[in-house]
């Protein structure tokens, strides 16, 4: 025990400070936060245990689902809070694994342990949270070894089929993890392996899903929302949409962000009665949007993209996230709905209205995320430099060349990097592409560029020269 805590003194210090700090967001405030209508339409699954029929997949219901016997939603915080010290152990494990030292391997977990954006996701009934869980921990296990056993590659197929259930975004990062076997030239057993405990999943979810819904699908609301993008750059002049897509062409409604043409009444969509019955009919025509308008389409997602490098964090309207990163005060009252009535009645008898709790939350208020590691420069700085890892494969330095095994082993750890780089990325952009951009969506992209940085840091250490290493 004693060489345990000498060995990870520093992780292990900042550790029990975020556990405290997690501590003081449970006494802040009464209960946790309940957002309509995703927290709710999350409940409504878990009670009633069938898919919903439009954006939420069941996969984080089923997590409510399993504490659903305790009766409470402040344990379903007080997890998520235990579960975001689970990530930064992962990282911090991890890149210790790789051979980063301690003081090098701690800095790469801080943001998950103090980022005020991550400690908010995990005291709400939000799916986020478990993505980055799943993610974090399918990683972890497929960089562990040098060379991924068949029930490693399984494990981590099974938690990267569950962050897709839980999140159909993170659906293709089951490819990533499958591309990163075959370039690392795996037995096929654990290529099959992987593919196996990831896609059997999907496919028993959708038929379940078509049971109730009578399509074979994750969820109902794919079409709508890339329908939504579309609206802000759509022209049906070029798009010359066949007779029955013509009314979904942008009308006269013009909205701030592309996330709000689902919801406004007056968009052409809705104009039509439920918009989740026109789901494959909104998907066809932002398919032939794209496909008659591909550069304003890659406009309007880059544009969007880059708001998550801006200095200023820019406000998105009607989202749950605060982009200066404040702990708010208050009381955030619940609409009277039948699904909030049922989540009281059937979940937690005590769900009501939240309240901060003063002196806890007065003193929360006052805590603030140093600015200059929350904004997106520093998230642009990883990224880039968990992309230099590619530079270790492209060529080792000149003075490697007559070492070929530290050579390798540069490159290797380069490619490492390259898995939580491209994982981080594609986190970032994909929900930029189907549907809007939101700085939620950037955070779980932000413990994947943060272990990709820590990585790619690592292979430059092998290319130091022996005599360099001497004071």
């Amino acid at each position: 025990m004693t060489t345990l805590t000498s060995t990870h003194r520093l992780f292990l210090v900042v550790l029990a400070l975020a556990a405290a700090l997690r501590v003081l967001v449970m006494l802040a405030y009464d209960t946790a936060q309940l957002y309509w209508y995703d927290s709710f339409t999350y409940l409504d699954t878990a009670l009633r245990m069938r898919p919903q029929g439009a954006f939420h997949p069941a996969g984080y219901s089923w997590f409510l689902w399993l504490l659903r016997p305790f009766h409470s939603v402040e344990l379903v915080a007080a997890v998520q809070h235990t579960m975001g010290l689970g990530i930064a152990t992962m990282i911090y494990l991890l890149l210790r694994r790789r051979g980063l030292p301690g003081w090098a391997a701690t800095p790469a977990a801080v943001p998950v342990l103090f980022d005020t954006g991550f400690l908010r996701l995990e005291h709400a009934v939000l799916s986020d949270l478990q993505v980055i869980f799943l993610t974090i921990g399918a990683i972890t296990v497929l960089l562990w070894r040098e060379r991924v056993a068949p029930g490693a590659a399984a494990a981590a197929g099974l938690m990267l089929a569950l962050a897709g259930l839980t999140r159909t975004a993170a659906v293709p990062l089951i490819g990533l993890g499958l591309l990163f076997l075959l370039v690392r030239r795996t037995p096929w057993r654990t290529v099959a392996a992987m593919a196996a405990t990831a896609l059997v999943p999907l496919v028993l979810y959708a038929g379940w899903y078509a049971q109730h819904h009578g399509r074979f699908a994750l969820s109902g609301s794919d079409g709508v929302a890339l329908w939504a993008r579309t609206m802000t750059f759509a022209d049906c002049a070029k798009i010359r949409p066949p007779e029955d897509l013509a009314p979904l062409c942008p009308n006269t409604v013009r909205l701030d962000a592309a996330s709000e043409y689902v919801w406004d009444p007056g968009a052409s969509l809705n104009l039509l009665g439920d918009r989740f019955a026109h789901n494959d009919r909104a998907r066809r025509f932002a398919v032939a949007a794209i496909t008659a308008q591909p550069l304003d389409y890659l406009r309007e997602v880059a544009k969007d993209t880059s708001l998550a490098f801006a200095w200023t964090p820019i406000a998105h309207p009607k989202r749950v996230s605060v982009p200066d990163g404040a702990f708010p005060t208050g009381v955030w009252s619940l609409p009277d709905h039948p699904l909030v009535a049922q989540a009281r009645a059937a979940y937690d008898p005590g769900i009501r209205a939240q309240r901060s709790v003063e002196p806890f939350a007065g003193l929360l208020a006052r805590y603030r995320w140093p600015w200059l590691l929350h904004g997106g420069p520093f998230f642009a700085l990883l990224l880039l430099t968990g992309l230099s890892g590619l530079a270790r494969l492209r060529r080792p330095a000149r003075h490697e060349a007559v070492d070929g095994a530290r050579a390798e082993a540069a490159a290797r750890a380069g490619g490492d990097a390259l898995l939580p780089w491209a994982a981080a990325v594609f986190l970032l952009v994909a929900p930029v592409a189907a549907l809007d951009f939101d700085h939620r969506y950037v955070l779980p992209a932000i413990p994947l560029a943060c272990v990709a940085a820590a990585l790619a840091l690592n292979s430059l250490r092998p290319s130091l020269p022996k005599a360099a290493k001497s004071p």
